[in-house]
């Protein structure tokens, strides 16, 4: 549907660049410009999508692993207790 509305506004603009009403080709200009943001915004919204959708599919497969979190501390050769 965005796809539709960017090629909408290009061609809108190729046509209003014929003529001489410079307000014109400005209005259609900003058009295609609010049009292009809507389309990357929807891709990006997509890709985040995919991403989040990958990750909790990588994230449930690690659940099996048996990791611990932990603190240590260095202890020198001398300080070891037997």
């Amino acid at each position: 549907f965005r796809r539709v509305l960017f090629r909408s506004a290009s061609d809108e603009l190729k046509e209003a660049r014929e003529g001489d009403n410079i307000a014109d080709i400005q209005a259609k200009h900003q058009a295609l410009m609010t049009a292009a943001m809507k389309l990357g915004e929807a891709i990006y919204a997509s890709q985040q999508e995919e991403t989040a959708s990958a990750d909790a599919a990588a994230d449930a497969a690690a659940d099996g692993d048996d990791v611990v979190d932990a603190d240590f501390e260095e202890v020198d050769g001398d300080q070891k207790s037997a």
